[in-house]
């Protein structure tokens, strides 16, 4: 079963229709769901947009709705259920990820990037824990990590003036850690540059990223 999400009011991309003609050469389930109607005061052309789409495959169900303001999502969900099949647990109950908590860590600071940053910083940059330890006498983990950014205008950025962009980062980061591992958590992060870094297989490698990942 798979999801197709649009946008109200928009033609439909050439992405889109590639994601269709898979639809149809793998005859698969499919729901079309017409994100944002909240932008649009007339509906004939939601209704012509639909008209459109709804031509090139046999959606299971079309359903407008909102992520903005809820609308139409509950109705989503229902449509989902409708043709998620049922099978067993893939995991135990209790099981919240399979991911090493390093990285579930490293993947809550490189979070408040994308929240905090200007647009073309997050993307240019990683973060590694270089250290993850529970300290025997208290119920505390220590967790050092790195942020690594190809310039140092980027670099700048992250630390922000007096360090207070990386301030508010860590102390973002730390609260839903705290969270998450359930204990208190002593944060440390630095921020290092490595040009290039996303297209130097070597440095891919040692922060723990295949390099058919950005390829």
């Amino acid at each position: 079963m798979c999801v197709l999400v649009v946008e109200a009011d928009r033609k439909i991309s050439e992405e889109e229709q590639q994601l269709i003609e898979k639809f149809k050469s793998a005859d698969i389930p499919a729901l079309l769901a017409i994100n944002k109607i909240d932008t649009i005061n007339d509906k004939t052309v939601l209704a012509a947009q639909i008209n459109e789409i709804s031509s090139l495959y046999d959606f299971c169900a079309v359903v407008p709705c909102s992520a903005q303001t809820g609308s139409g999502i509950d109705i989503l969900k229902d449509e989902m259920r409708k043709l998620a099949p049922e099978g067993d647990f893939m995991f135990d109950e209790d099981t919240l990820t399979d991911q090493p908590e390093r990285v579930i860590a490293a993947e809550i600071i490189r979070e408040k990037l994308l929240r905090l940053l200007e647009r073309e910083v997050p993307h240019g940059s990683a973060v590694f824990v270089e250290r993850m330890k529970e300290r025997e006498s208290a119920d505390i983990i220590d967790i050092d990590a790195v942020i690594y950014c190809e310039r140092d205008s980027h670099k700048g950025i992250i630390i922000g003036k007096g360090g207070s962009m990386l301030k508010r980062i860590g102390t973002y980061a730390r609260q839903d850690m705290e969270k998450f591992f359930d204990c208190k958590i002593n944060l440390q992060i630095w921020v290092k540059v490595k040009e290039d870094w996303r297209n130097r297989e070597s440095i891919l490698r040692s922060l723990g990223y295949d390099e058919n990942e950005f390829n």
